[in-house]
């Protein structure tokens, strides 16, 4: 039997569904939203660039990690990010916006967003 012809036959997948489990199923699918809401979710705060007023959402796992959600097209809403995409570079190509990242460092002194580990 031909390699190509082995795999058309082969029941193999990368991950098992688990379909003769429905327990088991049930657990990881309680795990799965678990971890959305640990890892995509939970300590979002809402931060407004005290310069233009873009919001976003902010969540600080310790003193050197940020996560930044934005809530809008930042090429829409922020100065910086204008003249980024005026100038060629994509959204994606911008290491962020100064001014909001100043804004957010504020919110962390003011006590408005919780750093998860200061010590990390």
């Amino acid at each position: 039997m031909s390699a190509s012809t082995e795999s058309r036959n082969s029941k193999w997948a990368k991950a098992p569904d688990f379909s003769s489990q429905p327990a088991r199923v049930e657990a990881i699918t309680a795990q799965t939203v678990a971890d959305k809401e640990n890892y995509l979710d939970s300590g979002l705060h809402e931060v407004e660039c005290r310069t233009c007023g873009t919001c976003v959402l902010v969540r600080k796992n310790s003193m050197k990690h940020t996560s930044v959600q934005w809530m809008s097209d930042p090429a829409q809403t922020c100065p910086t990010f204008k003249q980024g995409v005026a100038e060629g570079r994509s959204t994606s190509q911008q290491d962020g916006c100064p001014r909001l990242q100043d804004s957010i460092n504020h919110a962390v002194m003011e006590g408005f967003i919780e750093v998860r580990d200061r010590d990390a």
